[in-house]
């Protein structure tokens, strides 16, 4: 007993001290690490408050970059956040995982608030019985192969490159699933958007990624490959998108992979910088005269993208096409928020240049009827709808369908921690780092892409059957009113025309 005592004793004394030189050796090297910081931060002539406040003030830079967190997940109200607060976002999340949606005890939303739109609900609504699916429509009723679809809410344009192959994977694969287009973006069509299947809108961007030769022109060898494709169904050639509008698209070289070099026909590993506009389209006249080779060529309905900004340019760019004859006109304009989207931008241009979808799209819709091109050009709209609320807003102004992408990547996993324009994107949405592609199971968010879309038209057909209409295309500007002050509000109808007068 006494040995074993002994021993007992002796190991613990040995632990103690070797615990004890431990705790030595540690604080040796923090005060020698201190030591360091405070020689580099003293002589540093780049931060003045590290030069001022050496090593105690490199904490202001980690408490910055922990602020981001907190305030998602600790001290922003649930309508508070932007670009998304959490309210909508969490709306996505439950849609896209096919959960029950449904709140309890009221609604938090500042229901009077001015330029709050709320829906006019109708005396006697709409029975399950009574509904029906919404009217198919055409796209390209002059194109040798017109579009027929009855489709309201689609996938907008997300690059290749911008976002990760599992994610195209989920993307395409999801849209199959759920019956809606998928938009390629203007970074070329990979084997990705292929292989789930589903209907694809072609995007040619302003340097012609994945349908250009060396010189950056046209190669009508690759755009003839792209329009043979019996998935692609329209072709979208880009002006302007809202996250820059009138600055070409950014991907920086860290995401310029061999296979995306390939896809695009650019160099491995550079900033691929697309130009500000399309080089050969610099008025009204080149770009109509663009839309129809462009539609002669692939016999497809073809289309522009744009944001809104002169609405000088929008009456021109109608009268040009009322002179050539309807025959001539884009079969469908797509119409971009401008208030930033999934693409890396500057802030100046995201923040501060182009009309937001609230002024625009009516405009929009306006102007084709007065021009007598509403039937003509179809209108399809893309910009921060990824609510049942907003999208039902859209339908209810004019539009045709509506495009979005960050909601589709919140149903891919999007947990919005902003770093979309690095390499870094914790859910592999935005990332060809393998490690972090990983977690994004396709099979798995294929479903709850197809959920996510799939839930939306169920919550705006609930929306349109509550106005009294029997699905969400006969939506109109009488089913919506605009809130003027807490007291008072009017019919969108009447607030456009006379917003116009």
């Amino acid at each position: 007993m006494n040995g074993t005592a002994g021993f007992g004793s002796g190991f613990f004394a040995t632990m103690a001290t070797i615990l004890s030189h431990a705790f030595i050796i540690a604080v040796g090297c923090l005060v020698l690490t201190a030591i360091v910081f405070y020689v580099i931060d003293i002589t540093q002539t780049q931060h003045t408050i590290r030069r001022n406040y050496p090593v105690i003030g490199r904490f202001r830079y980690f408490f910055e970059k922990l602020g981001e967190f907190f305030r998602q997940y600790f001290f922003s109200m649930d309508r508070e956040e932007m670009p998304f607060n959490r309210a909508q976002r969490s709306w996505v999340y439950r849609a896209s995982k096919n959960i029950d949606n449904t709140q309890p005890f009221g609604s938090t939303r500042d229901n009077d608030r001015e330029g709050h739109v709320i829906f006019a609900n109708a005396a006697f609504a709409v029975l399950d019985e009574e509904a029906t699916e919404p009217e198919a429509i055409v796209y390209g009723p002059y194109c040798r192969q017109p579009y027929v679809t009855n489709s309201l809410f689609n996938i907008s344009g997300m690059s290749y490159g911008a976002i990760s192959k599992p994610a195209v994977q989920a993307l395409s694969r999801g849209a199959a699933k759920a019956g809606c287009w998928m938009c390629t973006g203007e970074g070329g069509l990979s084997d990705y958007h292929l292989e789930g299947n589903c209907d694809i809108v072609f995007q040619i961007g302003t340097a012609k990624y994945g349908v250009r030769d060396a010189e950056g022109q046209y190669s009508e060898e690759k755009l003839r490959a792209v329009a043979n494709r019996p998935q692609v169904k329209m072709i979208e050639l880009k002006l302007a998108q809202g996250a820059k509008p009138g600055k070409g698209g950014i991907l920086p070289g860290v995401k310029v992979t061999p296979e995306i070099a390939r896809i695009r026909g650019i160099a491995v590993g550079e900033d691929s910088i697309s130009p500000n506009r399309h080089r050969d389209i610099g008025n009204n006249e080149e770009l109509l005269d663009r839309i129809a080779w462009l539609r002669e060529f692939t016999g497809k309905p073809v289309g522009i993208k744009t944001v809104l900004g002169d609405e000088r340019w929008l009456e021109g760019f109608l009268a040009s096409v009322t002179a050539r004859g309807a025959v001539h006109a884009p079969d469908f304009i797509t119409l971009d928020s401008a208030d930033g989207g999934t693409g890396a931008a500057p802030m100046t241009l995201m923040d501060d240049v182009g009309l937001g979808l609230h002024e625009s799209l009516p405009l929009l819709v306006d102007k084709l009827v007065e021009h007598g091109l509403r039937e003509r050009i179809r209108v399809i709209c893309s910009g921060k709808l990824i609510n049942p609320t907003d999208v039902a807003w859209a339908l209810c102004v004019g539009a045709d369908a509506i495009n979005n992408a960050r909601g589709f990547m919140f149903s891919l996993g999007c947990i919005q921690a902003l770093q979309c324009n690095k390499n870094t994107c914790p859910t592999g949405i935005t990332t060809h780092d393998p490690k972090l592609q990983r977690g994004l199971v396709t099979s798995d968010k294929a479903e709850r892409v197809a959920n996510y879309q799939k839930n939306m038209i169920k919550e705006i057909s609930i929306i349109a059957h509550s106005c009294g209409a029997k699905n969400p295309r006969q939506l109109s500007r009488e089913h919506a009113r605009m809130v003027l002050s807490p007291s008072s509000s009017i019919s969108l109808q009447d607030y456009y025309r006379r917003r116009s007068q």
